[in-house]
């Protein structure tokens, strides 16, 4: 009877791997789900594949050659980097950025909100094996890149801001404001059919609906930002706290089921937001020059600037000493996202583990900023002493 009874307390967990490379995602990183029957009960994201060491490479590098390099982080939201990288010499230095340049800096940085949100919804229908509306979406984004490309002189890495303001080959004239506004106008009209035709198929709403749940307690427990957060109901925006969007009227949008149609829903309303924005800039964007390079480079201490990119708050920090620059630290959104990736696996069946990740957006390759090191023993290892074998 005690046998019988023992057996009936056992418990049989199995754990399945997925990963490095796996068909729903992007990029290569690790997921370990642990299941008891088919249900995930635990999940462990372990990334590291795509440490590039950045932050040590940029180390003595000269500021503004610094900043250039910050745009090979992430190649979906390159000009984030790169605009957080600038702003934070610009803060450090007290360089007054011309009104018209700051104007130019937030369109493209909405137009990479909407390529990013864009290939968010493109990839979250792939996950959901929609290939339809996938396809659908990609086509739908081909605008932005292309408007980009315009801008910029590339469809990926465009090269915008600088110290002082932005590149010349960024200045917007009449013929490429109507591009913009054209294009506006498309990809709100495809937009709003693609969401129309999405929360009315019968089949994908009962996939996402409750799946994927992420309290809104937990989500402020985790340290969440961006959509992920503001799809469990919380009400922050880092773009409230940017001057550069003081100018600018625009909702925040927030969903209260806090799942992955939450999560979906999220990015289509702020597609349209964006596109407000973008609008708005255009309209009133000021005369004048596009760049001030009349400051001067001088030492600092520790600058440290945050904004909204499309995944939620990025954070860059470093000092500058001799022109250089010394100590750069760079956190990026999907950091403090994992814990809430892990957390959305759990109770769901195991054919929605990876749709449960890919709800929050997850950028691992620009994620990668830091590794820790340990010796055969196991024991973690300082910077004292890893300087001191560095030959």
């Amino acid at each position: 009877m005690e046998e019988k009874k023992a057996k009936k307390q056992e418990i049989i967990e199995t754990e399945i791997q997925m990963g490095t490379v796996h068909p729903a995602a992007l990029e290569p990183y690790r997921v370990r789900f642990f299941v008891e029957d088919e249900i995930i009960k635990d999940a462990e994201i372990t990334i590291g594949v795509n440490h590039r060491g950045i932050e040590r490479i940029m180390e003595g590098l000269p500021v503004e050659k610094a900043n250039m390099l910050t745009e090979k982080i992430c190649g979906i939201c390159s000009n984030s980097h790169t605009w957080n990288s600038v702003r934070t010499a610009e803060k450090g230095l007290g360089v007054e950025v011309p009104d018209r340049a700051v104007y130019i800096r937030v369109i493209v940085g909405e137009l990479e909100r909407l390529h990013s949100h864009l290939l968010y919804l493109g990839h979250g229908c792939e996950t959901l094996a929609h290939e339809t509306f996938s396809m659908r979406v990609f086509f739908i984004r081909e605008t932005i890149m292309e408007l980009l490309g315009m801008i910029g002189g590339n469809r990926v890495q465009y090269g915008c801001s600088i110290i002082g303001g932005v590149r010349p080959r960024c200045e917007l004239d009449d013929n490429r404001i109507r591009r913009i506004l054209d294009g506006m106008d498309l990809v709100e009209k495809n937009v709003a059919d693609f969401a129309d035709r999405f929360v009315h198929d019968s089949i994908v709403l009962s996939r996402i609906t409750g799946t994927g749940y992420i309290p809104q307690e937990q989500a402020i427990k985790l340290a969440c930002s961006g959509p992920t957060l503001r799809a469990t109901g919380v009400k922050r925006d880092l773009r409230t706290d940017m001057y550069e969007y003081d100018n600018f009227d625009y909702d925040i949008i927030t969903q209260d089921t806090c799942d992955v149609k939450a999560q979906l829903l999220m990015r289509v309303f702020e597609i349209f937001e964006a596109i407000k924005i973008i609008r708005q800039a255009i309209r009133d964007l000021p005369e004048g020059k596009i760049t001030d390079r009349s400051w001067e480079m001088v030492d600092t201490g520790l600058i440290e600037s945050y904004i909204e990119v499309p995944r939620g708050t990025l954070y860059h920090s470093y000092a500058i000493e001799d022109g250089r620059v010394r100590h750069s630290i760079i956190r990026t959104p999907s950091m403090s996202n994992i814990g809430a990736m892990q957390y959305a696996c759990i109770d769901n069946h195991i054919t929605d583990g990876q749709l449960c990740i890919v709800q929050c957006d997850p950028c691992f390759t620009c994620s990668d900023r830091a590794i820790e090191v340990y010796d055969t023993n196991n024991n973690k290892l300082d910077k004292s002493i890893l300087k001191s074998n560095i030959h």
